[in-house]
């Protein structure tokens, strides 16, 4: 009961980090059972991956946990930029995965090696992809509802891992059925790791970016401007704009030029205004409007 009262007291983003840590020990030993069943050395280093892809998982329920607790005196602003650490981590592991595999396959290319009797070996690593295939779905489907990094980038793994593996099944098919073909093994092996670089890339940029405070993405942006669009007064102005994103969180800090004779109620309600416009369009934003005075405008560009 305690741990079905605790499970019910994680939010989504945390259940989903869960499905993923068991997914990763059920593919594990999926894996190691079909390197034991045909000693294949390509199966093997298959299933020593397996091991990244429980480490990623487990760092991910790590920082989804902890990106989840509020703000307290020692961090204001919450702990959401953990997201960030955990997703340019993922993006690490895949490069090095990729570099792992450029370098077993270059030599490959040159000196094409025979392989083993496969069997039933095969069926297994199938059955293993299938299975973080489905997961992968899931916590893509989670993470663009949540706007989650860190699940989007164990999304990714996963999905790098299932393409990984399809491709090593469908190169060890075609040679196992046309053993000349040797070659083919190298070559898919090199394509995969061109393929991988481009995901780890695409993990480490945005938390570079996020650590970094870079501003909202140019669309956002246009989503704000077309949500205040005629909603301020021709003698307002909303100087200083600046954004930034801490994980899930956004914020938007701007100065609110008002005609000096605007009462406190008057600019309080404009205030508020502006705010739900932008909350409508930007979600979990985290907003701070300066109102000052226009005649001093020069000193809040």
């Amino acid at each position: 009961m305690g741990f079905i009262t605790r499970w019910r007291g994680q939010n989504r983003l945390q259940r989903m980090a869960w499905l993923s840590v068991a997914t990763a020990i059920a593919t594990l030993f999926i894996k190691w059972t079909a390197w034991w069943l045909t000693d294949s050395v390509t199966l093997l280093s298959d299933a020593l991956e397996a091991f990244v892809n429980l480490a990623a998982a487990l760092f991910a329920l790590f920082v989804l946990t902890l990106a989840a607790q509020p703000a307290d005196a020692d961090h204001h602003f919450g702990h959401d930029k953990a997201e960030y650490f955990s997703s340019a981590g993922e993006g690490l592991l895949i490069l090095v995965a990729a570099l792992a595999i450029l370098g077993s396959a270059l030599p490959r290319l040159f000196e094409p090696a025979a392989l083993p009797e496969l069997g039933i070996g095969l069926l297994f690593s199938l059955f293993a992809a299938v299975l973080n295939g489905a997961t992968a779905m899931q916590l893509f489907k989670v993470a663009r509802e949540e706007d989650s990094l860190t699940l989007r980038a164990d999304a990714e793994h996963l999905l790098s891992d299932v393409w990984t593996s399809v491709a090593m099944l469908a190169g060890l098919g075609v040679i196992w059925l046309v053993p000349d073909q040797a070659w083919l093994d190298p070559v898919i092996a090199l394509v995969m790791a061109a393929y991988l670089i481009k995901v780890g890339l695409g993990l480490v940029m945005p938390s570079i970016h996020g650590l970094m405070d870079s501003a909202l993405p140019e669309h956002e942006l246009q989503a704000m401007w077309d949500a205040l669009e005629g909603l301020a007064p021709d003698d307002v102005e909303l100087t200083g704009v600046r954004t930034r994103k801490s994980g899930r969180r956004r914020f938007v800090d701007a100065n609110l030029m008002v005609p000096g004779e605007y009462t406190v109620v008057q600019a309080h309600a404009l205030c508020d205004q502006l705010e739900q416009a932008i909350h409508r369009v930007l979600s979990n934003c985290d907003i701070h409007l300066h109102v000052a005075p226009l005649e001093a405008r020069d000193a809040h560009r």
